[in-house]
């Protein structure tokens, strides 16, 4: 499944975000990728410890936390610490490749990459290219948000960010760990769940509602691992 968020960050945590990045120390963004990654990625990342990438981290963190619509198209167990990047200059690119089935938290806690997760912190028209390209059984979609939504997608799908040719893309990136592995599961989940919530704005509770949400409890029950 492949789902536009809007408006994970609001207006003023977009702004403090954009302040932050201003003065950041970026350094070379191979540093954190795999072996095979490494060949084709040329972007600039933040430090993960430096006081912009905390700040940005936990604004993103919190947005997530206030998203029911995250919540209903993930069902996190483990989210893998966020990070920051940018493309432009010469450093503008990140060709295809498929992330690491598993990555390490700073804790020695390991994430399974069930999900992948961009948050656009620049707005489209302060770039060109840098399309988040994803290919999948859907096809290949072309993905470049306005700030502040996020686009998540299987972690299994082969992806690349095109080349930014002018101005600078600006994103945060991270994966999830779904309490429910399959991607088809979550997405019957998720489309139950978005349907019965607009019976609900239409019609109130009724008896259909209540027996329709007993069958999703009983569907996560039956596929989630906690």
């Amino acid at each position: 499944m492949l789902l536009h968020i809007p408006d994970l960050l609001n207006a003023d945590e977009l702004r403090r975000a954009r302040a932050l990045l201003a003065d950041a120390p970026w350094a070379n963004g191979r540093e954190s990728a795999g072996v095979q990654a490494a060949r084709v990625k040329n972007n600039e990342q933040l430090p993960h410890d430096c006081d912009a990438a905390r700040e940005i981290r936990t604004m993103i963190l919190r947005g997530l936390d206030r998203s029911p619509q995250f919540f209903s198209a993930a069902l996190p167990r483990k989210v893998f610490t966020p990070r920051i990047n940018r493309y432009g200059g010469l450093a503008n690119y990140y060709g295809d490749h498929i992330d690491n089935a598993i990555r390490a938290l700073p804790d020695g806690q390991r994430v399974r990459t069930d999900i992948s997760c961009t948050v656009f912190l620049a707005e489209p028209d302060e770039y060109e290219g840098g399309e988040l390209c994803i290919a999948d059984t859907y096809g290949e979609q072309a993905v470049k948000l306005p700030a502040g939504h996020m686009v998540l997608y299987p972690g299994t799908s082969l992806h690349q960010v095109r080349p930014v040719t002018r101005g600078a893309r600006l994103a945060c990136f991270f994966w999830v760990e779904s309490m429910v592995r399959s991607d088809e599961q979550r997405r019957l989940l998720y489309e139950l769940d978005m349907n019965l919530l607009r019976l609900r704005q239409q019609h109130g509770e009724q008896p259909e509602t209540t027996a329709l949400t007993g069958t999703y409890h009983n569907l996560l029950r039956m596929w989630a691992s906690t």
